[in-house]
Formats: structure tokens, C-alpha cells, sequence
């Protein structure tokens, strides 16, 4: 059983012990506690809430609810949801925040609270800390008789959010539905498996095929859209002669496309591909990802006369790096594409409604589409390490090993080569050091891994 509490917010497994995963009691006292917070600091007494369609999700919603209420709190049920859609109805509804109840692409047994300020981003380090440091104190009242909350179901966000989508300026429904295109959608019976087909079918989607897109929770396959968990989606699109696939996290922040010949289009290009078309109907700007993202945003971003920037991981991170840089477009290469003219967070369905755009504008093939990008490859190790070790020392040494080459220690040490890079970060939970690098094939991405971590074993030595 696992419990991990972080600025963000809580998630665990599902039963054991108290303090060993995420009991009621944890789900109530973070509850509690931000709850307090967040309509203190705002003076406002309204908190949405939603949820993935994971077993957990009614159990956990009830509690929720049921303890935003005890704190006097009107609180505004989505139901299933998706983390995207909880964003865009914070400010909608002028509520105090929002939590979304979702362990994102983690196995079933997982389950989280998402806690969102109200301009609908994620909280900040500040109001986090805060957080959970009155959840350990439990200095809180709760209302009196008269005083208790209310609550409401809200059905019309999924409308809603389809309407954000159709009213975007790099959006264009009658382009895609010229384009007469097939496809499968694989949502691992999560809430995407709702929005994602409604939103084709209002984009002008003719041929849908669905597969684990009932939301039962009982997911099929690793929820985490990677190639060697969408096995089931790439038989479907080749099976079905379809003109590709879309495949969505349980909370829809994620996305990634197959190709028309069951090939992963790769999540790290779902932002560049977005962020191509964006950037060209623009007329440039500029362009962030987190510091472990495909080389090939900035590729492409130079390419439309912009400056790329790299930011910590971590969404909050890329937000507030967008923000000051005033950027156009950006994300994560985890398939998280966060474009501004709809709001500040990570968003499946606005990537969709743009990528297909593109698709139908180019006349092409998915297949043919990515040929049209950099090709870069990825190599993601990990090395570990005694509980004892200095990691912060070990990554000092590497720095000044590589201090004439180009590099960044806001996350960790990234070190820029020529031709490639390497990202060392290390855990925040256990005693490893993680090894991303990029090259211009596999084999040199594979090579670079092994050479730096060859390096940093004989530092340890």
C-alpha cells in the first residue's frame, strides 16, 4: 500500500491501513484542509468537484462532498469528468477551486485528489505546502445545522467543454468533416470514452469505432498511453482500415494518436504537431515544454521564427513558464498539450480538435504527417542507488564534469550535446536517479544512456 501527499495534492491505493494508502480518513482531512483554505483566501464558499470513471471514484466523491459540505461549502458535482473540463468550470462557475478525483495514468488500485485554485491551474507550492500542513494539524471547524453546504449536479460540461473546443480559431469542424476520416478511439473504460466520441461526433466524425471506451473502471490494459499497452488499439486500426487511433489517459489530460499502420505516432509528438499548426496559424511565438520533452518543439518552433523555453518538470512548472514568457502554445512530452486560448492546463480534447485540423489541412496521412517533423528517439533509464548517497552531491560532480557544455540545473542537470541530451533527475520518493536521453537514433540515444551512467557509477566508486 502506497500514500504519497505532495503540493499537488494525495493519491495512494485503495485499502490497508491508516497512513499505508488512501484511507477515508486521509480523503477526509485533505478534503478538509483545502477546502478551508481555498475559500479563506478567496472568500468564496463554492468548490467543484469531478471524477475519472475508476472503482474507487464514487466512494471517494462521496466523501469529498460530504466533508466540503460539513465546512459550509456549496459544491458543484460534474460527476464523470475529466481534469481538463473540472479546469474549464472553476472559473465558470466563480467557484473558490476545484478537485478532481483522479490517480491520472495509474493502474485501478490508485485513486487522488487533484486540488485547482480558482483560475482552474493547480495550486501553488505555496498554497500546497499549506495544505498540507493543515490536514496534519486538523485545526479546522466545521458548520453548524444551519450552516451546511450544498450540493448540485452539473450535466452540461461536457457541452461545455466540446463548445471551448469548436469555438477555437484553429479548430475547423467542416475541414475535418471533409476529410472523412475513421477512427478508433481506446479510453481504457475511463470518462474519456464519453467525451472523446462526443467531441469527434461534433467535429463531423462519421466512423467512430470505440473499444474499452465504457466507463466501468475496470481498465483493460496499463491506463499510461504508451506503445506496448495500446496493443488492442493498433490490431483495431488496422483491422478497421481506419485513418488512425486516439488514445486518452483515465482523466483525458493525455493524448497520443496511432498511425494508420498500427504505429505509435509517439506522445512526444502530439505537442509538436500541435504546436506546429498553432504556431503556423500565428505567425510564430513562443513555445514551452519541461526540460525531459522531444527537442523537436524547439525544432519547430525556430522553424515558425519563435524561441523556445524549457521549464521544470511538472505542469505547474510549464504554466508558470508559459506565463512569463507569454507563450503561444506548450505542454509536456508525456502527450499533455496546454494551449492558452482555452485555458492553462494539460487538455486531450483541445489537442484533438487542432491535430485534426491539421491532418485534413495537409491532405496527408498521419503516417506521412510525422515524416514532416525531426526525428528524435528517446531512451529512459534509471539508476539505483543506496538511500544514503548524496544525490545532490553526485549531480554537482557531474555538472562540473560537463560545465563547457551547454546545460540547465533547474531540474535536476540537463547537459545539451550537439546531436542529443541527457536529463538527470532524481526521485522524490525513493533513492533513484533517472536517466532520459534523446539522440537522433536509438542506438545513440541507447549509447549516450549508457556512457553517462557508466560515468556517474565511477564517480559512486
Amino acid at each position: 500500500m502506497t500514500l504519497i501527499k505532495s503540493i499537488s495534492g494525495i493519491r495512494g491505493t485503495i485499502g490497508g491501513k491508516i497512513g499505508e494508502g488512501l484511507s477515508p480518513l486521509d480523503v477526509v482531512k485533505f478534503s478538509a484542509a483545502y477546502g478551508h483554505i481555498v475559500t479563506e483566501r478567496t472568500g468564496i464558499k463554492k468548490i467543484v468537484v469531478g471524477r475519472d470513471a475508476r472503482l474507487s471514484g464514487p466512494m471517494i466523491l462521496r466523501l469529498v462532498v460530504s466533508t466540503l459540505q460539513a465546512l459550509g461549502i456549496e459544491v458543484v458535482d460534474l460527476g464523470l469528468s475529466t481534469t481538463p473540463t473540472v479546469e474549464l468550470a472553476v472559473p465558470m462557475e466563480k467557484a473558490a477551486g476545484g478537485i478532481i478525483l483522479t490517480a491520472s495514468h495509474n493502474p485501478a488500485q490508485w485513486n487522488a485528489l487533484k486540488l485547482l485554485n480558482d483560475t482552474g491551474e493547480f495550486i501553488s507550492d505555496a498554497d500546497g505546502k499549506a495544505v498540507l500542513a493543515l490536514a496534519e494539524e486538523m485545526d479546522f471547524d466545521f458548520a453548524d445545522i444551519h450552516g451546511l453546504g450544498t450540493w448540485v449536479e452539473d450535466n452540461s460540461y461536457l457541452q461545455k467543454h466540446i463548445d471551448e473546443v469548436l469555438d477555437l480559431d484553429t479548430v475547423d469542424a467542416a475541414a475535418i468533416a471533409a476529410a472523412d476520416f475513421s477512427i478508433v478511439v481506446d479510453a481504457v473504460n475511463s470518462s474519456g470514452g464519453i467525451f472523446v466520441p462526443a467531441l469527434l461526433e461534433a467535429l463531423g466524425v462519421n466512423v467512430i469505432h470505440k473499444i474499452h471506451c465504457e466507463p466501468t473502471g475496470n481498465f483493460q490494459h496499463n491506463p499510461e498511453p504508451l506503445a506496448e499497452n495500446l496493443t488492442d488499439l493498433a490490431k483495431a486500426v488496422v483491422e478497421q482500415g481506419a485513418s488512425l487511433g486516439i488514445a486518452v489517459d483515465p482523466d483525458v489530460d493525455r493524448l497520443c494518436f496511432m498511425m494508420e499502420n498500427g504505429e505509435l505516432f509517439g506522445e512526444e509528438y502530439t505537442l509538436v504537431a500541435v504546436a506546429d499548426y498553432v504556431l503556423e496559424q500565428t505567425g510564430g511565438g513562443n513555445t514551452v515544454s519541461n526540460l525531459s520533452s522531444t527537442r523537436a518543439l524547439r525544432d519547430v518552433t525556430e522553424k515558425h521564427g519563435g524561441q523556445y523555453f524549457a521549464a521544470a518538470v511538472g505542469e505547474v512548472n510549464v504554466v508558470a513558464k508559459m506565463k512569463e514568457v507569454n507563450a503561444v502554445i506548450g505542454g509536456e512530452g508525456n502527450g499533455g498539450v496546454i494551449y492558452p486560448a482555452t485555458h492553462y492546463g494539460r487538455d486531450a480534447l483541445a489537442g484533438i480538435g487542432v491535430f485534426l485540423t491539421l491532418l485534413a489541412k495537409r491532405g496527408v496521412s498521419i503516417s506521412e504527417l510525422k515524416k514532416t517533423y525531426p526525428a528524435y528517439f528517446m531512451s529512459k533509464n534509471k539508476i539505483n542507488l543506496t538511500p544514503t548517497l548524496d544525490i545532490d552531491g553526485l549531480l554537482s560532480k557531474m555538472e562540473e564534469k560537463y560545465v563547457h557544455v551547454p546545460h540547465s540545473n533547474i531540474d535536476g542537470l540537463k547537459i545539451d550535446f550537439k546531436d542529443s541530451w541527457v536529463h538527470l533527475r532524481k526521485s522524490n520518493t525513493e533513492p533513484i536517479i533517472r536517466v532520459y536521453t534523446e539522440a537522433t537514433s536509438q542506438e545513440k540515444a541507447d549509447d549516450l544512456a549508457e556512457r553517462i551512467i557508466l560515468e556517474i557509477r565511477a564517480i559512486i566508486d
